[in-house]
């Protein structure tokens, strides 16, 4: 609050009032009237006093005397309260404001709302070196050890922030959750690595697990172009953003560009440390193994329950809650420790309003649901002086098309049964006769993600993973499967299983595969779905890690490799009425760089002379028999 107002030296502050008149301040004290006064004001508190909450920023010390700025937040009257911490690269003074309201549930983001109203304490907190935080930063630092050679990291901030919470805030019971999703995801489960004792409890969202395995810089070997605008964003003071490359169609920008290599050097980053790590290592090698957080957990032992979140159609980081409770699950012999919730989600769309994605509506707002019904109830046993039971799913699932959540004991929850490529581009549940289907892969004109114009931003980027992919049906380098009507409908419950074989005439290539639903041509009931293809799961692989991610090798221009991945998790319904699509093509651009179907040993290097066409052949029957491997449960 301010209390008083400084003018220039000299210069005296009266009010004399004499009926009506004010005469002006200046001239009573005898300064001209022409003075040029300092009208600037050091602060503004805009927490007034008729709040409802109280608002307090600090700066926690750590082990290592950075301190780390801090913002806590409750309700007027709170006591004996679980607190909540979200540790952020995103700045915790933003994070925690959505508005300048005098009302804490205004004040707040959406999720928390439920939680304050409860007595809870909110804490966000800026990670080191960024915003109001003292440190270095460094993008994901890695865990103290070989990549790191301080003796700080996400796990020990944590820690000492703990710490400090619970001897400090005298309104806590001394119980702490952490939750947070994306970035704050993986911060999240940095402080489950020897987790201080006061921490009963953690959510992590969408959490960046691997970053090449399957989160944001690649997926299976494949470089995600969009990480360039990120990493300008997030590590430069001065001048960072997106890349100035203008608003034209991206498609455009990166295909003109070149290779990933050529790109960060025609706009300046390679001046970036985080970019140039990135170029340095285009194969899953030590650098990358050695960061990825499912191994850092799997090889310790598991004391704090972990819900694990992700969207179905999450578009930055499907694979890291899955990839996590894999690691997790066979610690948790009583099936409580560890729990995996996936909904119909976007990345991060669990902590906002979901009633749709898209085109596609949802029964009621799923993510208030969710956050109603399981997660604040997840907390509240963990965290609450005199708890209440435990009653945590194991699995929480929301079945799309039928449109509903559904518990279930393990995951996946389904038996995988082979869909097969068949002649006359079909699908069948059986092999079908022997044969193969080609095209023409063509790095000068790839596939597109999305029909051009792309601009890998705002809703288009958030819900391109459910984009009618009748855009590109029919394209000559585009192989489409379907099967006949269904006439029953056919439940999936976990990742469906790709097994492509293919050859190339190339000694490089990449292969994507779409799961996708059909809906019936005709649906007056709903037209905008009318003949909709829905991708259900949507996945790149690159060839040259056929025989190992560490150990990129040339392919045998004209022999037949059994490509091996897995789609994003899903729970879905293909109706009865519906068809069951794969699309098999080699690019999916801009979203991940052009494959140059030459032998190059770093991609990310690749000149214009190195790409060149190639004849992609998809085998189908007998021993080398395409299918897609799906989970589907008995239901």
């Amino acid at each position: 609050m301010i209390k008083s107002l400084r003018f220039a030296a000299g210069v005296a502050v009266a009010a004399l009032v004499s009926g009506s008149f004010m005469a002006p301040l200046a001239a009573q004290a005898g300064a001209p009237t022409d003075t040029m006064l300092n009208e600037q004001v050091k602060s503004y508190d805009w927490v007034r006093p008729q709040a409802d909450f109280v608002r307090k920023a600090v700066m926690i010390p750590m082990r290592d005397g950075t301190k780390l700025f801090t913002v806590i937040i409750y309700r007027k009257g709170t006591t004996d309260g679980p607190m909540l911490l979200s540790r952020t690269p995103y700045d915790a003074d933003k994070s925690s404001t959505r508005n300048r309201s005098q009302r804490i549930e205004e004040v707040l983001p959406v999720m928390d709302a439920d939680f304050v109203d409860d007595g809870y304490i909110r804490v966000y907190q800026d990670v080191r070196g960024l915003d109001g935080s003292e440190g270095d930063y460094v993008m994901n630092r890695p865990l103290r050890g070989p990549l790191n050679k301080t003796k700080v990291d996400h796990a020990t901030d944590a820690y000492d922030t703990i710490d400090w919470l619970v001897k400090n805030v005298k309104e806590s019971n001394g119980k702490v959750g952490i939750i947070g999703s994306s970035y704050l995801g993986f911060t999240s489960l940095m402080a489950l690595v020897d987790p201080h004792p006061a921490l009963k409890a953690a959510v992590p969202q969408s959490p960046m697990v691997d970053g090449w395995m399957g989160d944001d810089w690649f997926h299976n070997g494949a470089f995600r172009t969009f990480g360039f605008d990120y990493d300008l964003g997030q590590t430069v003071k001065k001048g960072g953003g997106a890349v100035p490359k203008g608003t034209g169609d991206e498609y455009a920008a990166y295909l003109a560009a070149g290779s990933a290599g050529d790109y960060a050097r025609a706009y300046g980053l390679l001046d970036l440390p985080v970019v140039r790590k990135v170029l340095e290592h285009p194969s899953y090698d030590a650098w990358w193994q050695g960061q990825a957080v499912d191994k850092l957990l799997g090889a310790r032992k598991l004391t704090v329950p972990t819900m694990l979140v992700v969207g179905q159609w999450d578009q930055e980081d499907s694979y890291g809650a899955p990839a996590v409770y894999h690691a997790l699950e066979p610690q948790d012999a009583n099936n409580d420790m560890v729990s995996l919730v996936i909904g119909p989600w976007r990345h991060s769309q669990v902590n906002y309003e979901a009633r749709e994605l898209g085109p596609l509506k949802w029964e009621g707002d799923t993510g208030a649901q969710f956050r109603q019904q399981y997660l604040k109830p997840f907390f509240d046993c963990h965290l609450k002086t005199n708890a209440p039971k435990c009653d945590t799913p194991p699995v929480l699932t929301y079945a799309t098309g039928d449109n509903r959540w559904e518990v279930s004991q393990k995951w996946p929850a389904g038996d995988y049964t082979p869909l097969y490529l068949t002649a006359n581009s079909g699908l069948s549940w059986t092999k079908g006769e022997v044969g193969s289907d080609s095209y023409v892969s063509d790095p000068a004109k790839p596939v597109p993600m999305l029909p051009r114009p792309i601009h890998m931003q705002g809703d288009e980027w958030r819900t391109w993973l459910v984009h009618d992919q009748r855009f590109v049906d029919g394209r000559p380098d585009v192989l489409s499967y379907t099967t006949g009507v269904l006439d029953k409908p056919v439940h999936i419950k976990g990742a469906p299983k790709v097994d492509l074989r293919a050859a190339t005439s190339g000694q490089d290539s990449d292969y994507v595969v779409k799961l996708i639903d059909v809906y019936p041509e005709e649906n007056s009931a709903n037209p905008t779905m009318a003949g909709y293809q829905l991708g259900i799961g949507i996945e790149i692989f690159r060839g040259r890690y056929a025989n190992g991610f560490a150990t990129p090798a040339a392919l045998e221009p004209g022999k037949t490799y059994a490509f091996q991945w897995t789609l994003p998790n899903v729970n879905h319904v293909f109706l009865p009425g519906h068809k069951i699509m794969v699309q098999v093509q080699s690019s999916l651009f801009p979203l991940y760089d052009r494959n140059p179907q030459s032998w190059v040993p770093s991609i990310m290097n690749a000149k214009p002379a190195d790409y060149v066409k190639a004849t992609e052949t998809i085998h189908r029957g007998g021993d080398a028999a395409s299918a897609v491997w799906l989970p589907i449960a008995k239901d």
